[in-house]
């Protein structure tokens, strides 16, 4: 597949070295809201102090209005600094807001969708993702015959039946099939040679139609520097768009990014997020912290509550016995 060189807004390519043009734009788009001091936003210009209605607002901040372009260019020495203050408080405003389950619910039993990978199947017949305690359900209902929990298309009986399954999925431009064709390319698996170019330009695509794992990835290949050369920025970049977006991966990594530069008090509110989606190794992170005198007994009181809050809403019977039939499917 190639990729298009559409300039974004931002002037970033659309090409892998640029980035996904919506993604790339995404954070930076963060800073359009009105959430700001109402004393800011007067009908008056920063710069000449001409009165008016038709005046045009700082398209960064939100804060100040100009006349024209050229007041807004005799002021930008003034307004600078606390026009990227503003811009760093609205960015934080959205990084560390709650996101909403990076996974719809299953669609059978309509109950969240675990994090955990294990806990979930994607189903090239239909192109659904249905949770392991439904499909194992199913199976021990009809007798183990492989039928779809969901369309009741029979299962694909060899690898080979299922990958061409999946290219149609592909062809008919489904995002999940989309991005998992990028890990059986990245990893060179079921038969595919292993093409790390391949599979970010698929993760790409995968990303601009809204799939978050994809995102993940892109931001990971350029933490590890797979398939292209290591980039702890852009790695950064793609984990918050992937965060926001509800990746609690993504997330416990930007914890660990904080952690690393010392940035403690981010890094246990980047964690205290990811606990609540499900994120096992975050508790762990922030245990740790409680034991070094760095996070205090109510902070792990209220990690270990909302991780707790978080198994109250996955755990279900069909999906306890799935995974003592098959370790396999461990869900949590």
């Amino acid at each position: 597949m190639s990729t298009s060189n559409k300039i974004c807004n931002d002037g970033a390519s659309k090409s892998m070295d640029g980035g996904v043009c919506e993604v790339n734009n995404m954070l930076h788009n963060m800073s359009a809201t009105d959430d700001v001091d109402n004393n800011e936003v007067l009908g008056i210009c920063a710069n000449c102090g001409k009165e008016g209605t038709n005046l045009n607002t700082c398209n960064r901040c939100k804060m100040v209005k100009y006349c024209n372009a050229a007041c807004k260019k005799k002021h930008r020495s003034k307004h600078k600094k606390k026009c990227d203050r503003r811009i760093a408080e609205l960015h934080d405003e959205k990084l560390f807001k709650q996101p909403p389950p990076r996974e719809e619910d299953c669609p059978i039993c309509f109950l969240r969708m675990p994090s955990l990978i294990s806990g979930s199947k994607y189903k090239t017949c239909c192109g659904k993702v249905i949770c392991s305690g439904c499909i194992h359900a199913v199976q021990m209902r009809d007798g183990g015959v492989g039928l779809c929990p969901f369309c009741r298309t029979p299962v694909p009986e060899s690898d080979e039946e299922m990958i061409e399954r999946e290219k149609k999925r592909v062809e008919a431009g489904d995002v999940e099939a989309i991005y998992n064709m990028g890990v059986y390319y990245d990893r060179g698996e079921y038969s595919f040679e292993r093409d790390y170019t391949k599979a970010l330009e698929l993760w790409q695509q995968a990303g601009e139609l809204g799939n978050t794992p994809a995102i993940y990835n892109i931001g990971h290949s350029y933490e590890r520097g797979i398939g292209v050369d290591i980039d702890k920025e852009k790695a950064k970049h793609y984990y918050e768009i992937a965060a926001t977006r509800g990746d609690e991966i993504a997330r416990h990594n930007l914890g660990c990014m904080e952690e690393k530069a010392g940035n403690m008090e981010r890094a246990k509110k980047h964690w205290m997020i990811a606990v609540k989606d499900g994120n096992s190794i975050s508790l762990t992170a922030i245990q740790s912290l409680h034991s070094s005198g760095e996070a205090t007994k109510e902070e792990y009181t209220q990690a270990l509550r909302s991780y707790q809050a978080y198994l109250g809403v996955i755990k279900s019977s069909q999906r306890d016995e799935a995974a003592a039939f098959d370790e396999s499917d461990k869900y949590y």
